[in-house]
C-alpha cells in the first residue's frame, strides 16, 4: 500500500503566513520561508503555499516566497491562488513549485487544466475545490468561497480529472478552521468519483481526525495548518498516531 501523505497548508497573505475560521477572521502565524522549513523538518510529506488575496501585487510577493522556500525544501512543494493561466502555471514551477493548484480559474474555464496538463505533465496540475453542503449535495464556491456557483462538487471533481488534473485539494468551506474534523461523507463521495488522488483539507482538530479522513474518508493525503500553527500537535504525533493505526506514512530519520 502507497504512503499516506500528511500535506501542511500555508495560507500567504502580505508575505506572512495567516490563519482564519470558515475563510475569515485571519491572523498572522509567521514566516512561511521558516515555517515551511520547521514542518519538513518535523517530517511532513508536502508543502501547500496559497496566496488568498490572489491580487497581482500578492502573487508576485508568493512567487518570491516560493523561490526562497524550494531553494531550502526537499519535499514537494505545491502553490495556489490567482493562477489562471498555464503560463502562469509555468511561472509558478519556474519559481520551484512542484504542483500548481487552480481554483477559480478552471471553474471559469476548464480548458485551462487541459493546457497545462498537456504543457507540463497532469502530475503538476492539482484541482482545488472549494465545497459547501446544500441540501443532500455540495455546491462548489470560488473566490476564496465568497462566489457560489451552479456545480455540484462530485461531479466537478470527475470533470477536472477528465481536463487533466492529477491531483484534488478538497476543501470543506464548512469546516475550514472549525477543528470539528474533517467532512467525511464529502472526502469519501470525491474519492470515488475519481481516480487521481485526493487531499482532504479542513476541519483538522486532532492526530485522530487526520486519520479518520484517511481510513474512512479514504483519502489519499490530509492537509492540517492551525492545529500545527498553535502548537495543539505536531507532524511527528500526528504520524506516530498513524503508524499505530497501521495506516503506512513516510518516517524521518
Amino acid at each position: 500500500m502507497l504512503a499516506r501523505r500528511l500535506v501542511v497548508c500555508l495560507d500567504v497573505q502580505g508575505g506572512r503566513v495567516v490563519k482564519g475560521e470558515r475563510f475569515l477572521r485571519l491572523r498572522d502565524v509567521g514566516d512561511p520561508v521558516e515555517l515551511a522549513a520547521r514542518y519538513e523538518a518535523e517530517g511532513a510529506d508536502e508543502i501547500v503555499f496559497l496566496d488568498i488575496s490572489a491580487t497581482a501585487a500578492e502573487r508576485a510577493t508568493l512567487l518570491a516566497v516560493a523561490r526562497r522556500t524550494a531553494e531550502r525544501l526537499f519535499i514537494p512543494l505545491t502553490l495556489g491562488g490567482g493562477v489562471r493561466t498555464a503560463d502562469d502555471v509555468s511561472l509558478a514551477l519556474r519559481a520551484g513549485a512542484d504542483k500548481v493548484s487552480i481554483n477559480s480559474a478552471a471553474v471559469a474555464r476548464p480548458k485551462v487544466l487541459t493546457e497545462s496538463a498537456e504543457r507540463f505533465g497532469a502530475q503538476c496540475v492539482v484541482a482545488s475545490i472549494d465545497a459547501k453542503r446544500e441540501g443532500d449535495g455540495w455546491t462548489v464556491f470560488t473566490r476564496g468561497g465568497r462566489t457560489r456557483t451552479e456545480l455540484d462538487a462530485v461531479a466537478w471533481a470527475r470533470t477536472c480529472v477528465a481536463h487533466g488534473a492529477g491531483e484534488i485539494l478538497l476543501t470543506s468551506i464548512d469546516r475550514d478552521g472549525t477543528r470539528s474534523g474533517y467532512d467525511l461523507e464529502l472526502t469519501r463521495a470525491v474519492a470515488a468519483a475519481v481516480d487521481v488522488p485526493v487531499v482532504a483539507s479542513g476541519g483538522a482538530g486532532s492526530a485522530s481526525d487526520v486519520r479518520e479522513v484517511l481510513e474512512s474518508g479514504n483519502a489519499d493525503a490530509a492537509l492540517v495548518a492551525g492545529i500545527l500553527h498553535d502548537g495543539s500537535t505536531t507532524v511527528g504525533a500526528i504520524k506516530q498516531l498513524l503508524s499505530v493505526a497501521g495506516i503506512p506514512v513516510r518516517t524521518v530519520e
